[in-house]
């Protein structure tokens, strides 16, 4: 996190106001992104880690619910940006937010004012003919981008987006009430080329790749948005189902940035990508892409090929740098799960997964970066 001092001085440059209307949008303009920063603390008891791991999220509320939803408040979305952090001891704390937008080149920050019935659920998730790709071979496995997916302890998937930071689903780690079991002892696993020994035809020893294994790194902490915590009783959890993961120690792989979601119409080709470690397919990374049929603020429906394990898989797509001239990965979303939905009357299902939003952009990297100052790129 940014020291104290720096911390006071922003706090002083800037200029505090309410929203000036009570229709405050939760959206800004792509070349100013708004800055989510810390404002107090509370330590909290320890969990008791009793929730059973789940490895997909559904919810009844489809795209026209969520956009008949009253638009939050000003007040309501600083709560769902407030956060708990669990740490590897059992501890946690609980941090209350502020939302600022930047002024004067960065120098100073202005304070932003049931199921269809007739059906019942099966877990599909596979639509018609089966387009997942199992990725196979080292070559492949330990190569960008598909490097980058890791499996987690509680059986669901994240993706490395920093030096020492995994973003996944909040669900795979919190059931919305509490903290499901192995979190305190949470690792994330990185598929390596498991060696045998083995004799060349002149009889001298080597080791010769054989099959891939899982190495495992301890998580040193963890971040949950209090809108998934608070909001999992009811369908507002769906758009913060997000975590981010510390590692206790780097994982020296290329990572994937994050990036802001663009509207879906502006995605190239409209589609989305993502691999993630399905449980149909035990111990195989799985790559996907498919495109985008409706989205809200908050989330994006589409029908890639899926299973549970999935889930948390960062959903990228490749986006156009114009400064630099090139093409770059970047994600813009996590895998989150399966819904059926109503469609005027009719039930359809669809995976979901949640959008990164200028809000969430801002928090998750203040939580990678610790300086507010890093994160002025979506």
């Amino acid at each position: 996190m940014a020291g104290i001092p720096g911390l006071l001085l922003l706090l002083c440059a800037a200029v505090q106001v309410l929203p000036h209307s009570v229709h405050w949008k939760p959206t800004w303009p792509a070349y100013r992104l708004p800055v989510v920063l810390p404002q107090s603390t509370l330590n909290l008891s320890k969990p008791d880690f009793g929730a059973e791991a789940k490895l997909e999220v559904s919810s009844s509320c489809g795209p026209q619910c969520h956009k008949g939803a009253p638009l939050p408040s000003y007040e309501e979305v600083k709560q769902y940006l407030s956060y708990e952090t669990l740490y590897a001891n059992g501890s946690r704390t609980e941090t209350q937010v502020g939302i600022y937008i930047l002024n004067n080149g960065g120098r100073g920050a202005r304070r932003q004012g049931a199921e269809p019935s007739g059906r019942s659920r099966r877990k599909r998730q596979i639509y018609g003919y089966d387009s997942r790709f199992s990725i196979l071979g080292k070559d492949f496995l330990l190569n960008y981008p598909f490097s980058t997916s890791v499996k987690l302890s509680t059986g669901c998937t994240g993706t490395l987006v920093a030096e020492k930071h995994v973003l996944t689903a909040a669900h795979c780690i919190h059931d919305g009430k509490t903290y499901v079991k192995g979190t305190q002892k949470l690792r994330v696993g990185f598929l390596k080329p498991k060696f045998k020994d083995g004799r060349s035809a002149n009889g001298s020893s080597s080791a010769v790749p054989d099959k891939m294994k899982f190495q495992w790194i301890r998580v040193k902490r963890t971040h949950v948005p209090k809108g998934w915590i608070k909001g999992n009783a009811n369908d507002i959890g769906m758009d913060y189902d997000y975590a981010l993961l510390e590692l206790k120690k780097p994982h020296k792989r290329k990572f994937m940035k994050i990036g802001v979601s663009p509207p879906a119409k502006q995605l190239p080709g409209g589609r989305i990508h993502f691999s993630g470690y399905d449980n149909d397919r035990p111990g195989t990374l799985v790559y996907r892409f498919c495109d985008i049929r409706d989205e809200t603020y908050d989330l994006l429906y589409q029908q890639c090929d899926a299973q549970p394990g999935a889930s948390g898989s960062g959903v990228y797509v490749r986006m156009w740098k114009r400064e630099q001239h090139k093409w770059e990965r970047k994600i813009i979303g996590i895998f989150s799960g399966h819904q059926w939905v109503d469609m005027n009357g009719s039930p359809q299902d669809f995976n979901v997964a949640v959008r990164i939003t200028p809000l969430k952009y801002a928090q998750i990297c203040y939580w990678i970066k610790g300086n507010y100052l890093d994160c002025r790129e979506g």
